[in-house]
């Protein structure tokens, strides 16, 4: 029986070799690069180096398959030590940790394919809404903003009213500061889902950034009275300090900052990040 195991990732370097038989290994790609990639992590203690394949679980998001370990010889040769029973399965989460790629010469020698026969399982559903829908959302959680897009617009084009995918676009484009394509979106989201708390979050957002700030605090000002879920009024407060606070103006600043103080929710890094503003536009 297969075993899955979604934990989150951490092997810690604690000896690194510099012998030349680790040159074929360059330590310098992130998790979100290595979609369909067979990967090593950095030398464990026992000079071994844990391998696998990164993939796409539809559901778990970017996935690690353990595969085992192995070890480089004097003369570069990758000499593996696979598990024997548990298939062991890793969601990864965006963090600062980076792996090799394992070039394709060494495969014979660790007894893998360049594509898994497993794989295909996982491959069965990709031109769906569904599917395109999830990677694109994926990706937007790893900043990986126009990859994402590559994903979300092609769900458009198959199902422009799906559920989710009119903020989860106009998320890519706010964060590629396409302010305009996501306020276009947002506005129509608005009108078909007028008590939803993250289209207005998203939306508020989008227009502290395009500079209409008298727009984005009359929306503010109307979710406070329509919306029965309150976890973003805290942000898009915050978000509207923000505007004031890099424009100078300080009377405006004060004010939003008592406003900010009155909203439920904010964090304890939102309220140490006003408080350093105010002490900055106070001087």
């Amino acid at each position: 029986m297969i075993k899955y195991f979604f934990l989150l990732l951490t092997f810690l370097v604690l000896a690194v070799s510099k012998s030349t038989a680790q040159a074929d290994l360059q330590f310098d790609k992130r998790f979100v690069e290595s979609e369909d990639r067979w990967i090593a992590f950095q030398m464990n203690k026992d000079s071994s180096y844990p391998f696998g394949f990164i993939y796409i679980d539809a559901q778990a998001g970017l996935t690690f398959n353990y595969e085992g370990v192995f070890n480089i010889t004097e003369s570069g040769a990758f000499v593996p030590k696979k598990m024997d029973s548990a298939n062991v399965k890793i969601r990864l989460q965006p963090n600062n940790v980076r792996v090799a790629f394992i070039p394709n010469d060494k495969f014979n020698e660790l007894n893998i394919r360049a594509v898994p026969e497993w794989l295909r399982f996982y491959k069965a559903d990709t031109a769906s809404v569904e599917r395109l829908y999830r990677w694109g959302f994926m990706y937007n959680g790893w900043n990986e903003c126009a990859k994402a897009l590559t994903f979300l617009e092609r769900a458009e084009k198959l199902n422009p009213g799906y559920k989710g995918l009119a903020v989860e676009l106009s998320f890519s484009y706010n964060c590629l500061q396409q302010y305009d394509k996501a306020r276009s979106i947002l506005e129509e989201a608005i009108k078909t889902n007028p008590n939803d708390a993250y289209v207005n979050k998203e939306y508020i957002y989008t227009l502290v950034n395009a500079k209409n700030i008298d727009q984005a605090i009359m929306q503010f000002e109307k979710s406070l009275k329509t919306l029965k879920d309150d976890q973003y009024h805290a942000e898009n407060s915050f978000n509207i300090l923000g505007y004031f606070y890099k424009q100078q103006d300080k009377a405006n600043f004060n004010k939003w900052y008592d406003i900010l103080k009155e909203q439920p929710g904010s964090s304890k890094m939102m309220k140490q990040y006003a408080d350093d503003m105010k002490a900055g536009i106070n001087k």
